[in-house]
């Protein structure tokens, strides 16, 4: 069809009565939207009650007329979580709008094949707080998802969230003010490139967690990113994975296998610059059979870390634990040593194609915590990891 579909504008938009008949509209576009529709937003900003959904549609795109011309907001909404709900779709395109303060996740997409957000701002207006929801932009069980000049500001958990995905480009967006800025979270073929993540508590992870129908992520590539000064206070609510991450840190692989981390500038990060860490390190229980807790096959070469000093939190278990191991010198790459039985080879060590590999990173000092031996025995040496693997190729 590809009819283009404009919500109209000529209500006064300060009026409760234009607002509902423009909130009413842009529903009923999204409930009737066929194939290659394209649903243009006014130059407005427009309060909503209820959570907008798409649902069931294919090559529908979903456009305003700038991130600082056409914003949706929903900070008096009365129904729903979401802001945006996308679910059972493909060939959708969401550009051009700010979205901002739902009372969950700002877009939400689910089992999407086929996804682009382009030029988006989403966020959370006012102060950060635990009360904030939890996603910023927010696709879950999705495929060939690109997410390019995005802004993301002020989600309890992750403003730039990609979840139990496959084949996904990050590129050129900017996350602040988030616990985590950018997150990669079970997900397969994931590339990152090119972004500014800042002022967030953790800048940017790659995590495979523990009961999720997806059960392995892994061959993600992180490479030409600003990572800098991500020391906020954590402020995700109580008994979320992300409350662990400590204020500080740059770049954190938990318990996911085939990452390459490479020539990023990773400034600033006061506590753990980058941290390759073992689920074991959360102290949460694990009930899933087929979760493989360690990391491996990890690549981590040719970063930017800064010089001098830096003081680890106390307001975290482990940034205090590294200040009272390093003090004011903690290394800027983390390595917990918790190694996997089954990846060892017959003289004890690792097999080389599950090693943790660190190698020519400017300023980058390194750490072996061992804290399969209660952080006993800490070794810098970076001899045993000095090594490499395959990079992983970039499919455009």
């Amino acid at each position: 069809m590809n009819r283009f579909l404009l919500i109209a504008s000529f209500f006064l938009p300060g009026t409760a009565s234009a607002q509902a008949d423009v909130e009413k509209q842009i529903q009923t576009q999204l409930i009737l939207a066929e194939d290659g529709d394209v649903i243009e937003l006014p130059a407005m900003k427009i309060y909503l009650g209820n959570t907008l959904s798409l649902d069931e549609k294919k090559n529908v795109t979903i456009r305003g007329a700038g991130q600082d011309k056409t914003i949706l907001s929903f900070k008096g909404q009365t129904q729903g979580a979401e802001g945006l709900k996308v679910t059972n779709s493909q060939g959708i395109v969401l550009e051009n709008f700010t979205i901002e303060d739902a009372k969950g996740d700002l877009i939400k997409t689910q089992a999407v094949k086929g996804l682009v957000f382009r030029d988006i701002t989403a966020r959370w207006t006012g102060k950060p707080k635990k009360t904030n929801g939890s996603y910023a932009l927010y696709p879950v069980q999705c495929q060939n998802v690109r997410m390019e000049r995005c802004t993301a500001i002020g989600a309890s958990d992750a403003g730039l969230y990609v979840g139990q995905s496959d084949s996904v480009w990050v590129t050129k967006c900017y996350a602040k003010n988030n616990v985590a800025g950018i997150e990669i979270e079970n997900t397969t073929n994931a590339w990152v490139y090119e972004n500014f993540a800042a002022y967030n508590t953790g800048g940017i992870l790659v995590f495979d967690l523990p009961d999720l129908p997806k059960k392995r992520g892994g061959h993600v590539k992180v490479w030409k990113n600003k990572i800098v000064q991500n020391n906020y206070r954590n402020f995700a609510p109580k008994g979320n994975i992300v409350g662990k991450v400590p204020p500080g840190t740059g770049v954190m692989v938990l318990a996911t296998n085939d990452v390459e981390i490479h020539d990023n500038y990773i400034m600033d990060n006061k506590t753990a610059s980058t941290a390759i860490i073992s689920y074991y390190i959360t102290e949460n229980p694990i009930k899933d059979k087929a979760y493989i807790p360690y990391p491996s096959s990890i690549y981590i070469h040719d970063n930017v870390y800064s010089e001098g000093k830096r003081m680890p939190t106390w307001k975290n278990k482990l940034g205090f634990l590294f200040w009272l191991k390093f003090g004011r010198n903690v290394p800027h790459i983390l390595y917990d040593g918790i190694q996997n039985p089954d990846y060892l080879a017959g003289d004890g060590m690792v097999k080389p194609e599950y090693r943790i590999c660190v190698r020519n990173n400017e300023n980058g000092t390194f750490a072996n915590l061992k804290a399969g031996n209660k952080f006993k025995g800490i070794s810098r040496d970076l001899t045993p990891h000095d090594c490499e693997h395959e990079s992983i190729s970039f499919d455009r």
